[in-house]
């Protein structure tokens, strides 16, 4: 059963002015997370998706978020017999090509949480962005692997299994520039600064922490990446399966721009709706200055892919 969680305030919309902000017309918007309940069979958690994307759309979400590998059990035995050749189209991608559908039907902008994504001999757990048009507009591959070894307590490698990905993803889309992470993405402050200095209004992570390291981190980390840069935050987890080999924290959340919390939940199957205001963060950021007052004489960030590519 799917419960919705609802956190609205007013909207006001002005011009953004930090880095290359771009301006949205629409400032206000409302956002979903869907955490969903995820079993070991593949068709059922396609079309279970489906329900909670068509239920939040019709609750007025303009952008749904995914969980991280939503559509498998997160497992190393699962991910190389479940994995989908994202580029060769339908066919071979029945959770892409549902996403797609459901986005040009809809007209919404979908982040698609993660799936494990087959390209040639290598893995990688991959998010695509979906526009209301229904395209792909970015495709973000996991670039931070998650291996952990806590003696007792949790260890796992993903590098086992999956190639990690060698390229930010920021991506714009019909509410807003958004920056994509996976899960262990969130940990790297770099990589949200990156985001940052290229304009982004959002920050977007897919993410399933655990038990051990959920309870220390996970909100923790979302709140720094949020008053990090002044932007806002969202994250959606996988509810909880507390027989599963690999159990998911949950508590999917939304960050605002002061690194207040401005919705989140439990563990539960539940779908998160809250209302977004980009107008906030350049408020945040008059009453709190700091991204101005950066000592560039004694410490810079470095964009190698900008770099390597001439870009300003």
């Amino acid at each position: 059963m799917l419960v919705l969680l609802s956190v609205n305030y007013h909207h006001l919309c002005t011009k953004l002015s930090y880095y290359d902000l771009v301006f949205v017309e629409s400032c206000g918007f409302k956002i979903a997370l869907c955490q969903l309940l995820v079993t070991a069979d593949k068709e059922r958690n396609i079309a279970h998706a489906r329900k909670a994307i068509e239920e939040a759309a019709e609750k007025g979400a303009q952008l749904v978020l995914l969980p991280e590998i939503w559509n498998i059990p997160y497992s190393n035995d699962y991910f190389p017999v479940y994995a989908e050749d994202i580029d060769a189209g339908a066919g071979a991608s029945p959770s892409i090509a549902m996403l797609s559908e459901l986005s040009e039907r809809l007209k919404i902008t979908i982040i698609g949480g993660s799936i494990p994504e087959r390209s040639g001999d290598k893995l990688y757990n991959t998010c695509c962005v979906f526009g209301a048009d229904g395209k792909i507009k970015g495709k973000h591959r996991k670039i931070h692997l998650f291996d952990i070894d806590i003696p007792g307590r949790m260890t796992f490698k993903e590098s086992m299994t999956f190639t990690a990905g060698e390229s930010p993803t920021i991506v714009d889309t019909e509410v807003g520039r958004i920056g994509i992470g996976i899960c262990y993405d969130i940990r790297f402050q770099e990589l949200a600064a990156i985001y940052a200095a290229r304009g982004a209004h959002l920050l977007c992570y897919p993410g399933a922490f655990n038990m051990t390291t959920g309870p220390l981190h996970w909100e923790l980390l979302q709140r720094a990446r949020a008053a990090d840069c002044q932007l806002y935050v969202a994250t959606c987890s996988p509810a909880r399966v507390d027989n599963a080999s690999y159990v998911a924290w949950g508590h999917s959340t939304v960050v605002g721009p002061f690194g207040e919390v401005i919705a989140t939940t439990e563990h539960e199957e539940v779908i998160v709706i809250a209302e977004i205001d980009y107008s906030l963060i350049e408020q945040r950021r008059t009453y709190l200055p700091f991204q101005k007052q950066r000592r560039g004489d004694l410490y810079q960030l470095v964009d190698v892919q900008r770099l390597n590519t001439g870009k300003s």
